[in-house]
């Protein structure tokens, strides 16, 4: 079966524009919980969603996003990077959107859905070849399409 392929250079775009908005997204959250709100007032309000071990959760959060923001707009260590914002965005799903519904404006889970859903997505796909991965590393992605033996 002939599947429909397009340029290298859309999906390498493609993943480039995913990134940034992506990483941009994050790294507002993450500095809203480090220096607008504060670690304390998070991990107070962590503690009131019934978030185990708030303080700790708090700083994790903070960091993924903050800082795996900074490396999703870059595009360095995709593999890490995506999995580590499917886990925040599964907690912010478990402990404080679930039952209130999909729409974010009621408070659901559908902005926390898509940032972790794309976070895999990313993981399993690779930066693409505009990244640091790519320029440091060598790879674009974590696994090439195998190609049709001669």
């Amino acid at each position: 079966m002939k599947r429909l392929s397009q340029p290298p250079v859309l999906t390498d775009t493609a993943l480039l524009i995913a990134r940034v908005i992506l990483g941009v997204v994050l790294v507002a959250h993450g500095a809203q919980k480090l220096f607008d709100n504060g670690i304390a007032a998070t991990a107070d309000g962590f503690g009131q969603m019934g978030i185990p071990v708030p303080q700790v959760a708090a700083w994790f959060a903070a960091l993924v996003e903050f800082g795996g923001g900074i490396l999703l707009i870059v595009g360095a260590l995709m593999p890490l990077v995506g999995v580590l914002v499917a886990i925040n965005m599964f907690g912010a799903f478990w402990f404080a959107h679930r039952e209130a519904g999909v729409f974010v404006t009621d408070g659901g889970w559908e902005l926390v859905a898509v940032i972790g859903a794309l976070g895999l997505l990313l993981a399993a796909t690779g930066a693409g070849r505009f990244s640091v991965d790519q320029v440091v590393l060598g790879r674009s992605r974590v696994s090439q399409p195998a190609t049709a033996a001669a």
